[in-house]
């Protein structure tokens, strides 16, 4: 029902206008407009109205691809770099994969490239992340201590003493996830040319994902301590000092394996 707005008379008081207004609220008015009554029953019924026809969801944006064509576009792109600048540079402007768009800084490496011992872990946590710098945090502070025990630390000026330390991943996983067999495989053209760059004596395998890039297995609760080969020179797997925060027992299997290494060393790192 609709309300003639036009009132008639010369007064309109407002307690008039009040009760004007509740009494058409009570008449079922509900809407004032034009300057006359509108008669609905006089209206030509309008037509249903045909709902649209449900639009199909929009398809979800590409991914960046992470398949086929990424290991040869990583390999083409690191057997161009002849200095670890080179590769370094090339490397942050890679774009196969999605994790760099999330993480803070490219992680290259730290300590002495010339060492002849090349630490290979995991991927960039929090703090390595932040810092731009492999093996910072909590479990970076443990591995110094460790290798410290053996004379060896990444800011010894002397090769013989030094380390060189990257990861296979260097950005960030979201959530520090353990990384996906696509991107280790994506990323593993870039990690054999560092390694072939620093030209260490020996490789130490920090964990499960850096053994998993380099020999292609894992289980590295089985693996440590066993000498073997990758990227061309003695390998040894270790646990990753994350695994010895939380399981401090595992610390004297860990001392062992860094005995095996100080030993290798004197023996001058023969396979």
């Amino acid at each position: 029902m609709t309300a003639d707005p036009t009132w008639k008379g010369s007064v309109l008081d407002a307690a008039t206008a009040l009760a004007l207004l509740d009494w058409q609220c009570e008449m079922g008015v509900d809407e004032a407009m034009l300057d006359a009554p509108v008669d609905r029953y006089a209206e030509t019924p309008a037509a249903p109205a045909i709902p649209d026809a449900p639009s199909s969801p929009p398809p979800p944006p590409a991914a960046a691809p992470q398949g086929e064509g990424l290991p040869a576009r990583a390999a083409a792109l690191a057997g161009g770099a002849d200095t670890l600048d080179a590769l370094a540079r090339l490397q942050a402007d890679f774009e196969g994969l999605d994790i760099r768009r999330g993480a803070r800084n490219f992680v290259f490496a730290d300590g002495n490239p010339a060492a002849r011992v090349m630490v290979i872990g995991e991927a960039p946590g929090e703090e390595e992340d932040r810092q731009a710098r492999p093996f910072v945090g909590r479990a970076g502070q443990l591995l110094d201590q460790m290798f410290a025990a053996i004379g060896l630390s990444r800011t010894a000026p002397d090769a013989r003493q030094a380390l060189y330390i990257t990861n296979v991943l260097p950005w960030r996983p979201p959530g520090n996830r353990r990384p996906e067999p696509a991107e280790i495989e994506a990323m593993l053209p870039f990690l054999a040319r560092h390694v072939a760059l620093a030209d260490p004596q020996v490789v130490v395998l920090m964990g499960n994902t850096p053994c998993q890039a380099a020999l292609g297995r894992q289980g590295i609760l089985r693996l440590r301590g066993q000498w073997t080969a990758a990227f061309g020179r003695p390998a040894l797997p270790m646990t990753h000092p994350a695994y010895l925060l939380r399981n401090p027992i595992a610390k004297r299997e860990a001392w062992a394996d860094l005995l095996s290494l100080a030993a290798r060393l004197q023996d001058g790192a023969q396979p």
